[in-house]
């Protein structure tokens, strides 16, 4: 029996929603072991004060820098498939009235290497095709661009051409520096350190009654944690080949879109 696609839509849009949720689903259930057994052989040593809610606050404080940080890239990233989408369609279309207006084998030629060129963007974007790979079949575009000149197309789609060609290798670079630099590594690091300490810290506190210091326990470690992961995956919004398009990644419709698009065309 198959299973209809807007259910399989729906359960998509479920995991995309709550999938970090469902990742600290173990570190949730540890925590909450931990502070039973805590409790059960009176460990819990620590009377709650001002220094811990201290800590708390400066987690906090910290996590709200972190997060500011990446989202002005995330905001950024999100641009960069639509706007390459936008370079590609041009780069045809400038192409394609070369070829009309003077029926030049070498645009169509160039049109046929742009075909090809966008599914190897695709394999890039999920990391089958390495960066240096991708710089220099943008770099092949020089020939076609030459052999243009030389049949005497005007000088205004060769510049237009070449614009466009830097307008890719800009994005390209763009989000091969974003995907590969993590925002400030030492910050991840002491949030760690900080998310680890007020963790084993609300395992030994003593809070009466029991059941309320559980619950404190478990939401103040699923506040953190969860934010922590979604820093993550907000710093590197290109990761496709490890999470695929889902969650926190950056759509790529623009490039399906444009795929397909050049799937169906026939010159």
């Amino acid at each position: 029996m198959k299973v209809p696609k807007t259910i399989k839509k729906k359960s998509n849009k479920i995991w995309q929603k709550w999938s970090i949720a469902f990742r600290i689903i173990p570190v949730i259930l540890t925590i909450a072991l931990l502070k039973i057994l805590s409790h059960q052989f009176d460990l819990e040593v620590i009377e709650l004060n001002a220094l811990f809610t201290s800590l708390i606050a400066g987690t906090i404080f910290l996590i709200g820098f972190l997060i500011s940080g990446v989202l002005s890239d995330y905001k950024e990233s999100e641009k960069l498939p639509s706007e390459l989408s936008a370079s590609m369609k041009t780069l045809y279309d400038d192409a394609y009235t070369v070829y009309k207006g003077k029926n030049s084998q070498n645009a169509l030629q160039f049109i046929e290497f742009q075909k090809q060129f966008i599914h190897s963007l695709m394999d890039w974007f999920y990391k089958r095709e390495t960066t240096v790979s991708i710089l220099e079949k943008i770099s092949q575009i020089n020939d076609f661009l030459v052999e243009l000149d030389n049949e005497g197309v005007q000088a205004g789609y060769i510049i237009k051409m070449k614009n466009e060609q830097n307008n890719i290798r800009k994005m390209v670079l763009r989000i091969d520096t974003i995907r590969e630099t993590d925002f400030i590594g030492s910050a991840y690091a002491i949030l760690e350190a900080m998310g680890f300490l007020i963790a084993f810290c609300l395992i030994i506190i003593r809070i009466d009654p029991f059941y309320a210091s559980l619950f404190f326990t478990l939401l103040v470690t699923f506040l953190i944690s969860y934010m922590f992961l979604l820093i993550k995956d907000l710093d590197n919004p290109f990761d496709y080949a490890e999470n695929g398009e889902s969650g926190t990644e950056i759509s790529l419709k623009p490039i399906h879109d444009l795929i397909k698009a050049f799937d169906n065309l026939k010159n």
